[in-house]
């Protein structure tokens, strides 16, 4: 099996003025608490926006192990026309921090300014969350989308720690045939 050097970078705000002014909604979306914790709809979800960008750590998952991880994390959809268009998992952690866990667009919804409002937005919740003495945060990785990181440093998070870690190289089921032709 073949291996990659993966690069991961972790974000943060540490003030709710970091994250600068709400990114309006393009004309058409807007973004929806999912008010009931479903495991069949998150992990639509992730496979959804992760299909073309290696996201494979979930894909084993059971049922439970779903619904043992969304406990107590907010999932936040944005909807262009009622389409679901891209989510974001917040989870307030121990330490009185809260990490944007997964975020991201379905390939047909990128390049359109949804990305932008969608962080925008939930950063915002994820301040409600952790208050202004808290501490917002994230992950992302050579692996993730190649804008990924840009959208969050255009929203104020700051890299503070970087790790590269030697990963073997996972299959994953990617798009189906057509599915990014668009």
């Amino acid at each position: 099996m073949s291996t990659v050097d993966v690069t991961t970078w972790y974000l943060e705000q540490t003030s709710p003025a970091d994250a600068g002014a709400p990114v309006p909604a393009p004309e058409g979306v807007h973004v929806q608490r999912a008010e009931i914790e479903s495991p069949e709809l998150s992990r639509f979800l992730y496979t959804a926006v992760g299909q073309d960008v290696t996201w494979t750590d979930r894909l084993s998952w059971d049922y439970a192990r779903w619904a043992k991880e969304l406990e107590g994390t907010q999932t936040w959809v944005a909807y262009e026309r009622g389409t679901p268009a891209g989510y974001a998992e917040l989870a307030p952690r121990e330490d009185g921090s809260v990490e944007i866990v997964h975020f991201g667009l379905l390939p047909a919804f990128r390049g359109r300014c949804i990305g932008a409002h969608l962080l925008s937005y939930a950063t915002a919740r994820a301040w409600d969350l952790a208050g202004p003495e808290g501490r917002v945060w994230l992950h992302t990785c050579s692996k993730d989308g190649p804008h990924a990181r840009a959208n969050y440093t255009r929203r104020g998070f700051r890299v503070y720690r970087t790790e590269v870690e030697r990963e073997e190289t996972v299959a994953t089921p990617g798009p189906w045939p057509g599915a990014l032709a668009r």
